[in-house]
């Protein structure tokens, strides 16, 4: 009886495994099957993604091609009508100045051509006969004045969110020649900076100020630096382009943001040299100290 019920489980041990046989190469088949189908749809996934990437990077790379030989063109015919020796329309001047100023001030010193502009205005403007004329002299002063002022606001509003600024007023209602103003203390990457301006000489009728500015930084090999420099500032002076360089890679501008008959009105911002205009370039030794600086901190 032991015999026979041992025979009869192997009997059934026998089934069973007849029955699962087929089932486990069926199911064998079918995780080949699933897994050949994940494996197929996440290449097909990342081929996707590579082909649209590479796409994506053919058309930026055509749009910003199609943007640089625009703004090339649109450079060389605005850079040669100031070069035409026959020009003579002061408003076609001022229509260029504005497409170039709007378009390159990022990456141009614009500020000789604003000056000798202004220049040529207010000569024909001292020469013109009829009100009506002076008039129209006028109104190409306030433009040029308007969009270096507008040019000069959109640098600061960059400038001034990676850096540091203050405000300074000159009391023009006496003689402001010779005065102090408050000096400031601006810290920026963990960089003290006092920075002190002087007014040299103000000239009320070109509307600009001779200033005198001193600049105290430490520096990490030379210890506490300062550099004096005086220079004419106007509206058509713009941050990114016309700055001091000081150490640890900073940059100082002074900006004339407005100027009447009682008062004129400085603004002083201290930025990364990063941000400076693209024709400015650094110096090998300020990019070593950058790259050290960035290896410490990720320490």
């Amino acid at each position: 009886m032991i015999e026979e019920g041992t025979k009869d489980h192997k009997d059934q041990w026998d089934k069973v495994q007849i029955i699962l046989a087929p089932m486990g190469g069926l199911l064998t088949a079918i995780a080949i099957a699933m897994f050949g189908f994940i494996t197929s749809s996440k290449l097909d996934q990342r081929q996707a993604l590579e082909t649209n990437t590479r796409l994506y990077s053919e058309l930026m790379s055509r749009r910003e091609d199609s943007e640089s030989a625009l703004r090339k063109d649109m450079l060389v015919s605005i850079i040669g009508s100031f070069l035409n020796p026959n020009r003579v329309d002061i408003n076609d001047d001022v229509l260029s100045l504005e497409l170039l100023a709007y378009n390159f001030h990022e990456s141009l010193n614009l500020k000789p051509l604003f000056l000798d502009l202004m220049r040529r205005i207010r000569r024909a403007e001292a020469g013109a006969s009829s009100a009506a004329t002076k008039a129209e002299y006028a109104e190409y002063t306030v433009r040029l004045e308007n969009v270096a002022r507008e040019i000069a606001r959109k640098q600061m509003i960059v400038l001034e969110g990676v850096g540091k600024r203050f405000d300074r007023t000159i009391d023009l209602s006496g003689d402001p020649d010779g005065t102090s103003l408050e000096p400031a203390v601006l810290a920026l990457d963990s960089v003290q900076t006092n920075l002190s301006i002087d007014v040299v000489r103000v000239d009320r009728v070109n509307r600009e100020v001779l200033v005198s500015v001193s600049i105290e930084t430490p520096d990490p090999e030379l210890g506490q630096q300062t550099k004096v420099a005086s220079f004419v500032i106007s509206f058509f002076d713009f941050p990114m382009i016309d700055n001091l360089r000081i150490a640890n890679n900073q940059r100082c501008a002074l900006v004339l943001t407005n100027f009447s008959d009682q008062s004129a009105e400085l603004t002083a911002v201290l930025f990364p040299g990063a941000y400076a205009s693209l024709k400015e370039k650094p110096y090998y030794n300020e990019v070593i100290q950058s790259v050290l600086n960035a290896s410490h901190a990720q320490r």
